[in-house]
């Protein structure tokens, strides 16, 4: 489970701003500076989506370097380095002498090797795939306060409450029965509504033809012959990448011309990495998945 200490971080934000706020005190005839300054971190993120947050809340200058997979923003580009956020090395990571290491789960067991390894106390911080979003603003809210960007983490969760919003009021529940089909690769594994994914499109009314396929699996595998008499309205590729995928390549799979969301151009193609993390980006993915449902409904 998640580790995530970050009272010492919390600390060290309070005494630099008591000592700043006592300096300014102690200036006669001067005005209190009461400006809080960024926490001096050194921050090696092995979490594409952790990275994310930390850029969209300001404090990219604090990261020294990021897992391989680490590649959004493009300001992070000179950062990326070949470590392995599933095979990661604690050597290559303390190469960096980070203060904090950020990961979404323990692989390797990473935080054992980390504490056993260094001479020196490093704080392990967990971001764990979010299941709803309010996950995902906590995680922002935590990097927030990590880094001394607590009023940014706010302004961006605010943002994309904002926006989530905007994309989503005016969508109307479906006339007649509407289903959707999500793609995660190419041999046509998908995700059921109790996943993140699937929580985000169940407020649309869109039935999710995974659901119920595999008692207790929330990633099964379909084949196009189910697919293709389940004949979803909606089909979302989050395979683009990783697979080649695009909605002609779909149109000529055998059996599936006949499909509506074929028929009717409703073949959406995503972006694997937007679709596989749960950073601010999602936002993005909920308009996409609005536009979408939108259009399917007319």
């Amino acid at each position: 489970m998640s580790i995530i200490r970050m009272s010492r971080m919390r600390a060290i934000t309070a005494a630099v701003a008591a000592t700043f706020v006592l300096a300014a005190c102690g200036s006669s005839g001067s005005t209190p500076d009461t400006t809080v300054p960024e926490v001096s971190v050194r921050i090696v993120s092995l979490s594409p989506t952790a990275t994310e947050m930390l850029y969209a809340i300001g404090a990219g200058d604090q990261v020294v370097a990021v897992d391989s997979l680490s590649t959004y923003p493009a300001e992070v580009s000179d950062k990326v380095t070949k470590i392995s956020a599933y095979e990661p090395n604690a050597e290559a990571i303390l190469g960096y002498t980070p203060d904090v290491v950020l990961i979404s789960n323990d692989m390797n067991k990473i935080t054992e090797q980390l504490q056993s390894v260094s001479s020196q106390k490093i704080t392990v911080w967990t971001g764990a795939a979010a299941a709803t979003l309010d996950d995902v603003y906590k995680q922002i809210t935590e990097l927030g306060a990590l880094t001394g960007h607590e009023d940014d983490a706010a302004t961006l969760i605010e943002s994309m409450k904002s926006r989530i919003t905007k994309a989503t009021e005016n969508i109307a529940a479906p006339t007649s029965a509407k289903s959707y089909f999500y793609e995660l690769d190419n041999t046509l594994y998908s995700v059921t509504s109790n996943t993140f994914v699937g929580a985000l499109l169940k407020p649309f009314g869109f039935t999710n033809i995974a659901d119920g396929v595999e008692a207790g699996n929330d990633y099964p595998q379909l084949n196009a012959e189910v697919i293709a008499k389940a004949n979803p309205s909606v089909i979302f590729l989050a395979d683009t990448k990783c697979c080649a995928t695009n909605a002609a390549e779909v149109a000529k799979r055998p059996g599936w011309a006949g499909i509506d969301a074929v028929k009717n151009n409703q073949v959406v193609e995503l972006d694997d990495d937007v679709a596989s993390r749960w950073g601010p980006r999602v936002v993005d993915l909920v308009e996409q998945f609005a536009a979408a449902i939108a259009a399917a409904n007319k």
